[in-house]
């Protein structure tokens, strides 16, 4: 996986947490950069966390599944994106407008919008890619458009939330048709 590859899917994994911390941008009435920086530090931490542990899963059954690794890529990557699709669509407001950043409730929210970046670290496995430039990859992207995503959410609101979440299931569904094609026929 090329380095523009790399950062295309780190943003679209970062979408989740875009949305999320667009809406605690729009709770805090008064934005101080702890709120960006805290949402930075919570969503791209767990967005390097989740793929590593993925690609450690991943890694034990790599000898069992090398024939059909980019099926399961495939798969889970387009399962991914077209749940983010389907979320962006569904017209409800599934983010809780809480303006709290205790640990508890950023933990459960980063570990919620980075579960889709396990499965991604499972696929990591299977195509041997490089672990730690592609976990610090994610991880700071995550970080940067995290932090963004709270200005954005305390200047403009939610308008873009939807928008954000069906791009990034859009662009992970490309991958995946991008890794199968590769594989299929090059």
């Amino acid at each position: 996986m090329g380095l523009l590859e790399l950062f295309i899917l780190a943003v679209g994994l970062s979408m989740d947490a875009f949305a999320v911390s667009v809406c605690k941008g729009l709770s805090v009435t008064k934005m101080e950069p702890k709120h960006a920086l805290l949402c930075g530090a919570y969503f791209g931490g767990f967005q390097a966390l989740m793929p590593a542990l993925g690609y450690l899963l991943g890694s034990q059954f790599e000898s069992m599944i090398t024939r059909i690794d980019h099926w399961i890529a495939f798969v889970l990557l387009c399962f991914i994106g077209g749940s983010m699709i389907r979320e962006s669509r569904s017209g409800e407001d599934g983010e809780e407008m809480d303006a709290s950043f205790r640990p508890k409730e950023m933990l459960t929210m980063a570990v919620a919008t980075s579960i889709d970046a396990l499965a991604v670290g499972v696929t990591f496995a299977f195509l041997q890619v490089s672990l730690i430039p592609a976990v610090s990859t994610i991880g700071i992207i995550t970080f940067l458009i995290s932090v963004l995503g709270v200005k954005v959410g305390n200047v403009f609101g939610t308008k873009y939330k939807s928008k954000a979440e069906f791009t990034g299931g859009f662009i992970l569904i490309l991958i995946g048709g991008k890794i199968l094609i590769e594989h299929l026929f090059f």
